[in-house]
């Protein structure tokens, strides 16, 4: 038996974190983290109360650093496959289990929780339905793969994929579409599998205001670029030498 986390990233979600808790322990009873990223709010206190164990930043670093915490906790404590979800109660975690079984008979690398494959109808706002589809596009053209949900923070990986995440050239801002390129070039299999979401009950969002959409889609063409400018061979050795 493959020994398995369960890592949420959180900042001031201290309205939500309890019940997003309460879901996951109501499918799976592997070990859970919460990366507390500088809360100026419960988060700490309400994740305690509800049974997980707590990973505090000492104050904001973001959503990037926060997973690669994760990443490096999990690495250092010998877990085989991790699973990322968010801490704001949109992921719904009943296809949990279905994620480890499949990220577990070596089926893929990374599975990626799709909400364009669920019956939950996904409509995100203009803006960012036309970055996704483009993400799409690149991740077609350069990958000759059909991703529908390149954005999605709702993944299952195994150890050879989150022990690469560790290192210096992760992407700590914004990783998404870049990494899925990355990940390709490595030779690692993505693959994904549909989930349903829920609306954000507070309407808050990651990149909620146009110029902070428009930055993250700046920066995530620019890492694109550059993973492709990067050698493959590079990228290879990378994955040998982790």
């Amino acid at each position: 038996m493959k020994k398995k986390c369960i890592i949420i990233p959180a900042y001031n979600e201290g309205g939500n974190i309890a019940n997003v808790i309460q879901e996951i322990k109501k499918v799976t009873d592997v070990d859970l983290f919460i990366i507390d990223d500088g809360s100026k709010d419960h988060t700490k206190k309400m994740a305690k109360q509800a049974g997980a164990y707590v990973i505090s930043h000492p104050f904001n670093m973001g959503y990037g650093v926060a997973l690669q915490t994760g990443y490096k906790f999990a690495l250092r404590n010998n877990y085989d496959i991790l699973l990322q979800i968010d801490g704001d109660g949109q992921h719904i975690p009943d296809m949990i289990p279905e994620f480890f079984k499949k990220i577990e008979s070596g089926e893929c690398d990374v599975l990626i929780g799709s909400r364009f494959l669920g019956k939950g109808g996904y409509n995100p706002r203009l803006l960012k339905k036309i970055g996704i589809f483009l993400f799409k596009v690149i991740i077609r053209l350069i990958n000759n793969a059909r991703i529908t949900d390149p954005t999605s923070g709702y993944q299952c990986m195994t150890k050879e994929v989150f022990r690469i995440f560790t290192d210096d050239s992760f992407p700590c801002d914004y990783p998404d579409t870049n990494i899925i390129v990355r990940l390709h070039r490595m030779g690692f299999i993505v693959k994904e599998l549909p989930v349903t979401m829920r609306e954000n009950p507070e309407g808050r969002s990651m990149h909620k205001g146009t110029l902070t959409l428009m930055y993250y889609f700046f920066t995530m063409f620019l890492s694109i670029f550059i993973s492709l400018i990067s050698s493959k061979n590079y990228y290879k050795k990378k994955a040998l030498d982790i």
